[in-house]
């Protein structure tokens, strides 16, 4: 049995009883509405707007491409790897690279790291290929559905033919069906098109726009063809292959059943998950099967959580995302890059090569399985980071010469570096940003082995590196060598800072103060107190004496708007500044976002507003928040929900108009819808803290708050009718109260260890217990 079945199981004899006996109570189980469908009038014709649909391993992209219906074919670990020549060598050194700025001769350093990420065609993420289908005798398309319910994407011509098509839940294979076909249809291979000339230079194209594939430089691939299968065995770089196959059975006059899958191989033994398909007669009963599978996984997922509000851009965008993210992160499957499984089909590499950007991309991404309560699907970036410890280890030790542990701010599948702007793909603190996800885990699911095993244990050699590569000031105090702020000045010389930055100091106070809570927490006293004297000796964050807003480095406010707000990361995700601390922080909070309303959003993209979302979430403006994430959704997503970056609606949102095609902007929206509605950052569950005035009645079923407490509440008329917390892991439940002033019952009558008081109810939980609270 999956952990995932086995919580759902336990979750269901939670809901009926608790340490007092049964309870007489009922949920709602959530499911996706069908109003929140993508429903189009034809099929896309730009490989961006199409239809997405995958299971963290594999994906496809369904659309229209000429006069063919095409399914872009993709497999999260299909990688070039080849090493960056520079990087291999003397001068790969954080203390050159310091030497160079102290000298202000830095061309060297940007012909070491940005120089070949842009030159060369790889280290990438690859595209696998397309499956065809005439459409010649269909004639024109009624209607075209993406049902996330089900995760299956429906095609219905006006001639009564149909498509139904999905990729399998657990298993790297996709699925077609047609019905009331007019006429034989059977599905062709297109290879990427990594063969023919080398292209001209005048087509060579940015890092953002995605360079030739042809320049990879891969022979053509085999093609083995009967009557019923059909295979691609394409060779890539350094005995890297990976094949593309489909079968397919006319089972019945106006019938056509099918499935492809992608697998891979290396020639230094590791390979990829594989699936054999089923062939002839027995495709039609394997597809049956595998839809059940289909529908059972994803009624699981969608039960997991669910919302309600009064602003329908916003609930269907967050479905959308939560869908995106069901079909993009998996255990036992890489974690999101920047296009996860659908890379892009236009002949091009991938924009910024697909790649594993740690300065802001990965970490966004992964926002909203908190909250969410989508912790095992959180996993797959966990366990990937962990996977590649061994080489962030190695390159710790070669790059910034000391013990402890830090990962290059651009990596490839394999954790190594692929360079870049050398301040943020080589920053110091980009493991302590990584860290607060596996805090983050162990927060909201209390599980110690974990906390023992893998939290702990990475954030102490974050600790380690920090303390290793720090340097004294004339006062004592610490500082890094070279600081910077996401991607304030881009790639010159003055974005590498003197002193050290909030973005590299926010991140460092909170890394020591989450190492000696954790060690405190196993009872290691001795690391407690080590962890807790070196973040004595780290100065404090600077702040304008004006209006206590951040600033990007003492004495350097920010003076332009700046798509990434690096200097603002000891509000969210930190929460450093928090706006329960007081009058102090409050006014920190509320300086910052108008700092930000000063200064603009014409550098801004799309992520940028998602961000802004859960920034003012943590302020408690709901007003701002939600303006910012309705701006996202309207202006910065394709008609699929695609993030591009760009304002595409021209409305002056941003003066970025292009629209390479990420996802950490989708997953940052759910994640400050969730901080609208649940926060529970400094041990105190906070209902509805961040929602508009306007907000009369909203609910939300099962998110997910520290402490491992699942969290179900309901909103009518402006007042807070009816919470149900269930609570895995029993300990100490505080609630701020959402009665005020306490007029409710909690399971019909006092609980042992049940405060009331000071706005906070507190109650002693067990493992299991439920509790419902109710106004009187």
């Amino acid at each position: 049995m999956t952990q995932s079945w086995r919580f759902f199981l336990t979750f269901l004899g939670l809901l009926f009883v608790s340490d007092r006996g049964l309870l007489e109570t009922h949920s709602i189980y959530a499911q996706v509405p069908s109003r929140h469908d993508l429903r189009f009038p034809a099929l896309a014709r730009q490989w961006d707007e199409a239809i997405p649909l995958g299971n963290g391993l594999v994906g496809t992209l369904v659309w229209q491409k000429g006069k063919a219906l095409r399914f872009s074919l993709d497999r999260a670990d299909l990688w070039d790897l080849r090493p960056v020549a520079e990087l291999q060598g003397p001068r790969f050194r954080f203390a050159w690279i310091r030497q160079q700025v102290l000298k202000e001769d830095y061309r060297p350093v940007q012909e070491l790291a940005d120089l070949p990420y842009e030159r060369d065609p790889g280290p990438s993420k690859i595209p696998a290929g397309a499956l065809q289908f005439n459409l010649g005798s269909l004639g024109d398309v009624e209607l075209v559905q993406l049902h996330l319910e089900n995760a299956l994407c429906e095609v219905k011509w006006k001639g009564g033919a149909r498509l139904r098509t999905f990729v399998h839940a657990t298993q790297p294979v996709g699925w077609f069906r047609f019905d009331n076909l007019p006429s034989t249809l059977s599905p062709e291979i297109i290879p990427p098109p990594y063969g023919g000339l080398e292209p001209l230079a005048d087509k060579r194209k940015n890092s953002v726009e995605g360079d030739d594939l042809r320049r990879l430089g891969y022979a053509p691939p085999r093609i083995v063809k009967d009557r019923q299968t059909l295979r691609t065995i394409q060779p890539g770089w350094g005995g890297f292959s990976y094949e593309v196959k489909v079968s397919w059975e006319s089972a019945s006059p106006g019938r056509l059943v099918g499935a492809w899958s992608i697998s891979t191989s290396r020639s230094n033994g590791l390979s990829g998950t594989s699936a054999k398909l089923p062939e002839g007669e027995l495709l039609t009963e394997a597809y049956r099967q595998a839809l059940g599978a289909q529908e059972s996984w994803w009624r699981q997922y969608w039960r997991q959580s669910a919302i309600s509000l009064p602003d329908p851009v916003l609930e269907k965008q967050w479905y959308l995302e939560l869908y995106k993210f069901g079909a993009t992160s998996r255990r036992g499957a890489p974690p999101i890059s920047l296009q996860a499984v659908w890379t892009a089909d236009n002949g091009r590499i991938p924009p910024w090569k697909g790649d594993f950007h740690h300065d802001l991309n990965t970490q966004l991404s992964y926002w909203p399985c908190y909250s969410g309560n989508h912790l095992e699907e959180g996993l797959a970036f966990l366990d990937w980071l962990w996977e590649i410890r061994p080489a962030a280890l190695r390159y710790t030790g070669t790059f910034f010469e000391t013990e402890g542990l830090n990962i290059p701010g651009v990596t490839t599948l394999a954790g190594e570096p692929m360079g870049g702007w050398a301040q943020y793909s080589f920053s110091p603190t980009v493991s302590a940003w990584l860290a607060q996800h596996f805090y983050l885990h162990w927060r909201y699911s209390a599980d110690r082995k974990f906390l023992e095993d893998r939290a702990y244990p990475w954030i102490r050699e974050v600790a380690l590196f920090l303390e290793g590569i720090s340097i004294r000031d004339s006062s004592g105090r610490r500082e890094l060598p070279l600081s910077s702020s996401p991607e304030i000045n881009d790639n010159r010389i003055d974005a590498w800072f003197q002193k050290t930055t909030n973005y590299d100091l926010a991140l460092i106070r909170w890394l020591y103060g989450a190492a000696a809570e954790l060690a405190n927490e196993l009872g290691k006293k001795e690391e407690t107190a080590r962890w807790q004297r070196i973040l004595s000796e780290w100065p404090d964050l600077a702040l304008s004496s004006e209006d206590r807003r951040l600033l990007v480095a003492p004495g350097i406010p920010l003076n332009r708007s700046h798509r990434h707000f690096s200097h603002l990361m000891a509000i969210h995700p930190l929460g450093l500044v928090d706006w329960a601390n007081g009058p102090q922080d409050q006014q920190t909070i509320r300086s910052a976002l108008a700092e930000l309303e000063r200064l603009g959003p014409g550098e801004w993209c799309g992520y940028s507003y998602s961000w802004l979302g859960n920034l003012a979430a943590r302020g408690r403006d709901g007003e701002r928040a939600s303006r910012a994430l309705r701006i996202f959704a309207e202006c910065f997503c394709l008609p699929n929900s695609f993030h591009a970056n760009g304002d595409q609606s021209r409305s002056g949102k941003s003066n970025y108009t292009y629209r390479p095609f990420t996802l950490e902007g989708n997953f940052a929206f759910a994640a400050g819808v969730q901080e609208m509605l649940l926060q529970s950052q400094r041990g105190v569950i906070r209902l509805f803290p961040a929602i508009p005035a306007g907000w009369k009645d909203v609910s939300f079923e099962k998110l997910r708050a520290e402490g491992a407490f699942l969290v179900t509440a309901r909103r009518l008329q402006g007042e807070v009718q009816e919470v149900t917390i269930v609570s895995e892991r029993g300990g100490r439940l505080r609630m701020a109260d959402p009665f005020m002033p306490g007029r409710f019952t909690i399971n019909g009558g006092p609980l042992p260890g049940q405060q009331t008081g000071n706005e906070v109810i507190e109650i002693d939980t067990k493992p299991g217990m439920t509790l419902q609270l109710r106004r009187q």
